[in-house]
């Protein structure tokens, strides 16, 4: 059992137990209530795909912005499903004791909290990358699932991908010898956000619902649909948002957990704007888990780039992941692609499929958390080296991390980091 979980058992009032309590599903023929939660991007993706799903019904939609529930009940109705429920306080949707899970893909800060509030309400929950916004919250979001021994599901796709699942079980198995490093690309163009400025709240929004655990802010465009990734407040930068799919794809493959060093430099280069987060970034974790180490590096990189190893095209994105072993590399994006020798000979490939949210209804149907790829814990782990990367980026200084105790080695000022000053009521509570 690993340090992460063994802390679980001491924060959490009850034990874990081995396996998951049978649970009725609250419809009759077996078919599974969604509410989906949070809809105007990544949202649409859930929706459409529990709507493709037989025995899967959505049925609620909630957002604090009513304009977005509209246009997505209206779009609902026009692929031919029944009208769901609506809601802007998420709080209220738990009320609803026919729905049997909750899937979230509102912004970062909120993913903890509102993970926490639908386990303590007897919701399974699929939640998205990152699930968490910071170190602190990582533990009480797998404490959460523990106590009330709900099926949480990571929005890390990768990890349902067949292709990359058996490209892993290739490293696993030695087809590149033995692995010592992995990279983690996420080369995305994205241009500048400019500067917004304050004005009233558009008619419509739940803006004090929106900011949540967030301190209270004027209303700016920029600090609002999207670009709220780019603001410490409320998201984690490139390395948060598509990193986190590459980041822990990376510790997937090198079949790691937690580093002893952490080295992460970068800056906003080219804009002047209202961006706070990084565009490029460099990332370094050792790992010392066996006596033998192993390295990862992860790059953000935004504006003009290059293709690396296949990954990627002239003028298209690079996203994600070289893993090199005594005997080869191997790509991970997908699928998977394996070079052998000297001579970089093409060896195994095989390409992608599977899909996370039909593994997730799998096991809310099962109740075997075993069977879930991205269990939340591997979820809340990866999110972990995010987050000290970034801690590392902001204070200018490498980090020295303690996989036992979870905290940053003689370095108060970075352990400092691990946690925010949360907004009242919107407080994720030290005791779930």
């Amino acid at each position: 059992m690993g340090a992460m979980t063994r802390r679980y058992f001491f924060m959490s009032a009850a034990p874990a137990t081995g396996a998951l309590k049978a649970s009725s599903l609250s419809s009759p023929n077996d078919t599974v209530r969604v509410a989906c939660v949070g809809i105007r991007g990544q949202g649409r993706a859930h929706i459409r795909s529990y709507a493709a799903m037989p025995k899967v019904e959505i049925a609620a939609l909630c957002d604090i912005d009513e304009n977005v529930l509209a246009a997505r009940v209206k779009e609902m109705e026009q692929m031919g499903n029944k009208r769901p429920a609506t809601f802007v306080d998420f709080r209220k949707l738990l009320e609803d004791k026919s729905i049997d899970a909750v899937s979230i893909a509102t912004p970062n800060f909120h993913h903890t909290l509102q993970t926490i509030w639908a386990c303590q309400a007897g919701k399974d929950v699929y939640v998205e990358k990152p699930c968490t916004h910071n170190i602190f919250e990582a533990r009480q979001i797998v404490a959460a699932a523990r106590k009330y021994n709900r099926i949480v599901q990571h929005g890390t796709n990768t990890r349902s991908n067949r292709g990359a699942q058996e490209g892993v079980r290739q490293l696993r198995e030695g087809l590149i010898g033995e692995v010592y490093m992995a990279r983690g690309l996420c080369f995305k163009w994205r241009d500048t956000i400019g500067r917004t400025p304050v004005e009233p709240t558009p008619a419509g929004v739940h803006y004090d619902l929106w900011l949540g655990p967030a301190p209270l802010r004027p209303f700016t465009r920029n600090r609002f649909h999207y670009n709220w990734h780019w603001f410490w407040e409320y998201g984690n930068g490139d390395i948060g948002n598509q990193g986190i799919h590459q980041m822990d794809v990376a510790r997937w493959g090198l079949g790691v957990k937690y580093p002893v060093k952490v080295s992460s430099m970068g800056g906003h280069f080219m804009f002047d704007d209202d961006q706070e987060t990084p565009n490029t970034q460099v990332a370094t974790f050792e790992f010392d888990e066996t006596g033998k180490k192993k390295f990862l590096v992860f790059e953000v990189r935004h504006w003009i780039t290059n293709p690396e190893a296949g990954i990627g095209k002239p003028g298209e994105n690079s996203i994600g992941n070289i893993f090199y072993g005594s005997k080869g590399y191997m790509v991970i994006r997908g699928g998977y692609r394996s070079y052998l020798g000297k001579a970089q000979e093409p060896g195994p490939s095989a390409e992608g499929g599977g899909n996370n949210w039909a593994n997730f209804i799998e096991c809310v149907r099962s109740r075997k958390r075993e069977d879930l790829n991205a269990e939340i814990e591997e979820g809340a782990v990866s999110t972990v080296l995010v987050h000290l990367a970034n801690i590392s980026y902001r204070l200018g200084r490498t980090l020295r991390f303690d996989p036992t105790t979870l905290k940053c080695v003689g370095d108060e000022e970075a352990n400092r980091l691990f946690s925010r000053e949360y907004r009242k009521p919107f407080v994720v509570p030290e005791k779930v």
